[in-house]
């Protein structure tokens, strides 16, 4: 018997998946995380935005077509915002929501709909089945920021936190190359007066090269930076959602911080780190944005030195305070888009051309066309011909499709 868990959406979902990849597998089943002919499908969904669900319903087509006989199981956020629209569709036997994932492999003979109350408390899941060289350990769940265009927070729940041992001991007992801290609010963990900087001090001996997911601002302090520091192998690569660089902006998306302040913190990260890659999130054509907000955030882009952006245009999110405003012309919010994406592209070329000549770490994900593939420690896809099957020393010879080409060092 086949099984496939596949994912849409944030690496939390990720890891959640890799849990239920293990527990299938204790249960017997040859298991995958691709689109593959199988028996079972578990499909992980997201709801971030309203293309991420239509997706997420369109994995259920693509499963169908795939293998039209399989049992189909819905869970995670786009499920639990909306679970009528997968209940009901052919194939599908199952629909739960964001809570209790590690225990849908119990749940193979039930039908309907289960959509399980909030947790307060974190939910500890099986010891995940890592299928990749980079794994992602899930340390933290649910959020209480409530910004005005996120649903997330109605979907996941309040914040809470993974006790410290336990997320120790599964990242320093992970056999992958590099292991991810991540989370859907990785900034507030919290485990009692224990905090982020401590689980980096409870895990700076890992054989694992070691990287922090995406942050909030408040969480870059001088005394998480100084934790970072005495890691063994730590990735210089801080990942700050910026959202806006307006502060108008900012205050009307109920973010808690200033683009004075971002900058600042910024700066900490590159006097703590120089070589460190600094990438972010930017939502454009946000309702309440003018095009002099939008010049401010290209200002602050520029002056951030990004090395990658990942920007997208505003999603309404019926639920959330932001959903209430009227939204800006399509066509605004696509013009802005092109010009910030744009202005990503040369920021990433520069932070990337930077390092031509130098030495990197590659840690291999795949091989495909006769090339190995993976990422630096400071967040740069390589590229190295031939096979590659460890963490590997390499030269940065030339800019090459969305990264560097690499060879291996003598």
């Amino acid at each position: 018997m086949k099984a496939v868990v596949f994912t849409l959406g944030c690496k939390v979902n990720g890891c959640e998946s890799a849990s239920l990849l293990r527990g299938l597998e204790e249960r017997g089943y040859e298991v995958s995380d691709e689109l593959v002919p199988a028996d079972l499908y578990i499909l992980n969904t997201c709801a971030v935005t309203a293309e991420a669900e239509k997706k997420s319903r369109q994995a259920v087509a693509r499963i169908r077509a795939a293998a039209p006989q399989a049992r189909i199981y819905v869970c995670g956020c786009a499920a639990e915002r909306m679970p009528s629209q997968f209940a009901g569709k052919e194939g599908v036997r199952l629909v739960t929501g964001t809570m209790h994932k590690g225990g849908i492999p119990e749940l193979l003979d039930e039908e309907g709909v289960r959509i399980s109350p909030a947790e307060t408390c974190f939910e500890e899941l099986p010891s995940p089945r890592f299928l990749q060289t980079r794994a992602y350990v899930k340390v933290q769940d649910g959020c209480n920021n409530f910004c005005s265009y996120c649903i997330i927070p109605y979907l996941r729940g309040r914040s809470r936190s993974r006790p410290l041992e336990s997320a120790a001991a599964e990242i320093l007992s992970c056999p992958a190359e590099e292991v991810v801290i991540t989370g859907i609010d990785v900034s507030s963990y919290r485990d009692g007066a224990r905090d982020l900087a401590d689980l980096l001090r409870a895990v700076k001996d890992a054989k694992a090269r070691i990287r922090l997911g995406s942050l909030e601002t408040h969480a870059v302090t001088e005394r998480l930076l100084a934790a970072a520091k005495e890691v063994r192998d730590f990735a210089p690569h801080f990942h700050l959602s910026l959202q806006s660089g307006s502060d108008a902006v900012l205050r009307a998306m109920n973010r808690k911080y200033t683009r004075a302040e971002f900058l600042r913190k910024a700066a900490l990260v590159r006097e703590a780190f120089p070589s460190a890659a600094l990438t972010t999130d930017i939502i454009v054509g946000f309702p309440t944005e003018t095009e002099e907000d939008f010049e401010a955030t290209l200002a602050l882009a520029e002056e951030a030195r990004f090395s990658q952006i990942h920007c997208f245009a505003y999603s309404r999110r019926a639920g959330t305070a932001a959903a209430k405003l009227k939204e800006l012309a399509p066509q605004v919010k696509k013009e802005r888009l092109g010009r910030l994406m744009a202005l990503g592209r040369r920021l990433r070329g520069e932070y990337e051309g930077a390092f031509l000549g130098k030495t990197l770490e590659l840690v291999p994900e795949e091989e495909k066309d006769g090339y190995t593939e993976g990422y630096s420690e400071n967040y740069i896809r390589l590229y190295v011909r031939g096979s590659v099957k460890k963490r590997t020393r390499v030269r940065a010879l030339e800019r090459y499709k969305d990264g560097l080409l690499c060879a291996p060092e003598e």
